[in-house]
């Protein structure tokens, strides 16, 4: 996604980008703050930074009938999640929000999310969430899948399931707004262009991933979807944040906004 801006490939004179990795739930919470200018966030995490960000309409990871996962090492009902501790991967990912919406009684174990197959293998907690490649491997790791949040929430709402996104600070100039817009769905369109030499810059990040299932992950959360939010996203947002609101899960209501 951020390929053609970290390598200089989609550049600008107005604008200037130093890139910093952290986990997701990490962002979260520093876009509490305000910490940087752009970032990447969980959908979950918009009703508390609203005041502050404004959704950008390109950029979004977005599960279409697909997404995180509750595993177990045994077979398991899912009727049975009720009661028992589960490992997931911060209380501010939209894995979690899907999850409480999903069962609401259970006890939530937050772990680093590259360490929850661990933990479950462990026999630390009853099952976990998981929301990176494991999604891919995780019955080739002895793991049984309970449920797949992305498959419920599109059976269930007939949506795909919107799980992160990138936001802009509100205080910027709006010219500075749309110029970032700009870069980052041109910086997207360079990738799906360039596919090969955009996967083998990604794969850096990859925890040792093999390439054909990095590129199976990446076409999952990579796509139209990202290049442009369209009408569907800003729906499918909406409705899992009022869900979230109504279920008491978030704390205020809000109204998603996109810039474009």
């Amino acid at each position: 996604m951020f390929y053609g801006l970290a390598t200089k490939k989609v550049r600008s004179p107005k604008v200037t980008f130093r890139h910093v990795l952290e986990d997701i739930e990490t962002l979260n919470r520093k876009a509490m703050e305000g910490q940087y200018e752009l970032s990447a966030i969980s959908y979950h995490a918009y009703p508390y930074v609203a005041d502050k960000y404004v959704l950008m309409a390109s950029g979004s990871s977005i599960g279409d009938g697909y997404g995180p996962m509750i595993i177990s090492t045994r077979p398991m009902e899912a009727e049975e999640l009720k009661g028992k501790r589960i490992a997931v991967p911060g209380t501010l990912t939209t894995a979690y929000l899907a999850c409480k919406l999903y069962q609401p009684d259970f006890e939530a174990v937050v772990t680093p999310f590259d360490k929850i197959t661990q933990v479950v293998k462990e026999r630390i907690v009853d099952a976990g969430l998981i929301i990176h490649e494991a999604q891919l491997t995780f019955d080739k790791e002895g793991f049984h899948r309970i449920v797949d949040m992305g498959r419920w929430f599109k059976a269930t709402y007939g949506l795909p399931l919107p799980l992160g996104g990138n936001v802009l600070l509100r205080s910027l100039d709006c010219e500075v707004q749309s110029e970032c817009c700009r870069l980052m769905r041109e910086s997207i369109q360079y990738a799906l262009d360039n596919h090969d030499e955009a996967l083998a810059y990604a794969m850096q990040f990859a925890r040792d991933m093999e390439h054909r299932l990095a590129e199976k992950f990446v076409g999952m959360y990579v796509n139209h979807y990202t290049l442009d939010a369209g009408e569907i996203v800003p729906v499918a947002a909406q409705k899992l944040l009022d869900l979230g609101y109504e279920a008491g899960l978030i704390s205020r209501r809000v109204e998603v906004e996109f810039v474009r």
